[in-house]
């Protein structure tokens, strides 16, 4: 029996390299976990970044409100009380498509 200590003197040179390897992963794979929790912290309690839309600035039919706005993919999103979504390119840009409703 070796001496207290000196456990690695009574294993085989490829069991130690083996040995070896293991807790070189097993650091390797905390200090990952640790990363993505510090990574996900980070990311998580970060302020989102806010869109502000003014209504105002884009050109409705007279007598048209809008019910909904709403910005995807840099293009802005009017639904209007008339029944008809109007998709405009851009903050105050010029109307792209428009579509119906419900048939109306």
């Amino acid at each position: 029996m070796p001496p207290d200590g000196d456990e690695d003197g009574a294993l085989p040179a490829n069991l130690r390299f083996l040995k070896t390897l293991v807790t070189m992963l097993t650091a390797v794979m905390i200090l990952g976990v640790i990363t993505i929790v510090v990574l996900l912290v980070i990311r998580l309690n970060a302020e989102p970044a806010r869109v502000v839309i003014d209504p105002g600035a884009y050109a409705l039919p007279e007598g048209v409100g809008a019910v909904g706005i709403s910005v995807i993919e840099g293009r802005t999103v009017i639904v209007g009380d008339d029944g008809v979504i109007r998709v405009y390119n851009g903050p105050g840009g010029t109307s792209v498509q428009e579509f119906r409703i419900g048939g109306q």
